[in-house]
């Protein structure tokens, strides 16, 4: 399961505000909260937060192993 708990840490730091993706960037309110709940996001849109808040996929999305 892919979870997206480290883009929120990583917004943080990078001081941009989830305000600032949707009125600067034009991220939709439905891709956040897609992201919010883990549920499936495009490669499209994760290359353009990687852009946007200049980091890598690793400092946004993890990889969970679900059950024991």
């Amino acid at each position: 399961m892919i979870v997206f708990d480290k883009l929120w840490i990583t917004m943080k730091e990078k001081g941009i505000s989830q305000y600032k993706l949707i009125k600067e960037y034009h991220i939709s309110t439905g891709q956040l909260d897609r992201l919010r709940k883990n549920g499936n996001v495009s490669t499209y849109t994760l290359n353009q937060l990687c852009e946007i808040i200049d980091c890598s996929l690793e400092d946004i999305a993890e990889y969970r192993k679900e059950g024991p």
